[in-house]
């Protein structure tokens, strides 16, 4: 069920006016968010229910054990337990395949021919995601951070919420759990941005990125008959592509949120606009970002460590295992070993401290520049579906485009792209805040009738998934 389909429109309206019709009703409020997201998880493919039950149903219990636990070994065995389950979960349905591919490349180098049954496993949509959710739960109350959940509906509803289920933004417990208490309406503010933060994010998914995909499609699908404009319109494309598919879903997912009385955290603030890869990754993905500085890299002993190598070392494999966890291939690892290394030499020369509020002199517009380039690049290596795509593609540059039309969609990405830039700069500058809620509601109104039309027109044809469904 897509965010970007009927089904999921009646769906949604359907829970949002039953959640507000009693919202006063705590128990049944949770029971329907609960109820709701498993049927929307569910209809995606019913067997992957069970996975989902199975991995709740573990961390469940492991919180109370632990909190429950009478020493230091009792709490360490539960949370080793916990994450044994989880990453085991996530490690045999995301890259059984991968490894088993890349152990038989490797034999077969040496001259070993294996004769194994190749397994074909199936990703489960967003397990990714409520692993990291599942897992942060458990840590937190390991650490005395937080209080174990008793009520599995509550704990079930944290892990399954529907709107960020498959894509995030990934929620912490301690931000999420404290909502379902709430009792009050929603309010005029809450009302105005979730309709906003909908709307944006079709108009983002359906209007622009999908419009993207068919330019970036086209150079990567068929690298070896690109040239080096054509590889650099695809490259463009996807970095304003992914940009706008993945902050569209956010957007959304925020918005659903926000309309049933829940906040989500912010998962991208105009990342484009960076003035270093630090500062990139301040940006985007968020939510991700955190997490991995805050139960791998600082868990691997973060800026704490005797030597600068050693902080070095933490910040590589953070990278690297953020890198595969978007996806089992050997690209992902490159492309995260690609953000560790420029992490790393950033911190060695003293670079990535700009943030948002300096001044916006030239070192800044240099910084911008050089970061988003070398973002695009890296989102060169991100796309590639594999490493002969990758060596072909980047040879693509190196072809004259002698002969090849300029068309009018081409200039048509070339505007979408510098238009998503621009847009950027100008929400930096006006510190993020939307021009849009400042119109008078008739004005807002024929703006969303806008988008509600140009988002039926463009979106007639097949339903396009959201590109973080595969991670």
């Amino acid at each position: 069920m897509l965010f970007n389909s009927l089904q999921y429109l009646v769906f949604y309206l359907t829970i949002l006016a039953s959640s507000w019709a009693i919202y006063r009703w705590r128990r049944g409020r949770v029971w329907l968010l609960l109820l709701a997201s498993w049927y929307f998880y569910a209809s995606n493919n019913h067997w992957i229910l069970i996975l989902l039950l199975i991995a709740t149903g573990i961390d469940y219990v492991a919180g109370m054990q632990i909190e429950d636990a009478r020493s230091d070994a009792q709490k360490r065995g539960w949370l080793i337990a916990s994450l044994c389950s989880n990453l085991g979960m996530l490690a045999f349905f995301k890259y059984v395949n991968f490894f088993a591919d890349s152990f038989q490349q490797i034999a077969g180098f040496f001259g070993v021919e294996l004769g194994w049954v190749e397994l074909n496993v199936l990703l489960p949509a967003g397990i990714s995601f409520y692993t990291f959710e599942s897992m942060s739960y458990v840590i937190d109350v390991y650490r005395g951070e937080l209080k174990a959940e008793r009520s599995f509906a509550r704990y079930a509803c944290f892990v399954a919420f529907f709107p960020h289920l498959i894509a995030g933004p990934i929620v912490r417990p301690a931000v999420f759990f404290p909502q379902l208490e709430a009792r009050s309406g929603i309010s005029s503010e809450s009302l105005n941005l979730g309709f906003f933060l909908i709307f944006q994010g079709l108009f983002k998914k359906i209007v622009l990125a999908d419009y993207l995909a068919d330019y970036a499609d086209a150079g990567f699908n068929s690298p070896e008959d690109a040239n080096v404009l054509t590889a650099a319109l695809a490259t463009y494309a996807f970095t304003f592509q992914i940009y706008f598919d993945f902050s569209g879903y956010t957007d959304i997912a925020i918005g659903c949120s926000k309309l049933m009385g829940i906040d989500l955290p912010d998962n991208f603030r105009r990342p484009y606009v960076a003035s270093s890869i630090t500062d990139f990754w301040r940006r985007w993905h968020i939510s991700l970002s955190s997490w991995l500085r805050d139960y791998l890299y600082i868990s691997l002993g973060g800026n704490r460590m005797k030597t600068r190598f050693g902080v070095d070392r933490n910040l590589m494999i953070t990278m690297l295992l953020g890198g595969l966890w978007h996806g089992a291939a050997w690209h992902f690892v490159l492309w995260g070993g690609l953000q560790g290394a420029l992490l790393v030499t950033e911190r060695r020369l003293g670079f990535g401290k700009a943030d948002a509020g300096s001044a916006w002199g030239l070192r800044r517009w240099l910084g911008i520049f050089i970061t988003f380039h070398l973002a695009c690049l890296s989102w060169i290596i991100f796309r590639a579906r594999d490493n002969a795509t990758l060596v072909e593609f980047v040879r693509a540059f190196g072809r004259p485009a002698t002969g090849t039309p300029l068309t009018v969609g081409m200039l048509l990405v070339a505007a979408i792209a510098m238009a998503g830039w621009a847009s950027q700069i100008i929400g930096e500058r006006n510190a993020g805040r939307p021009v849009l809620l400042a119109w008078p509601s008739i004005v807002r109104a024929a703006a969303y009738g806008c988008i509600a039309v140009a988002v039926t027109v463009l979106g007639s044809g097949a339903e396009k998934p959201f590109i973080y469904f595969q991670f």
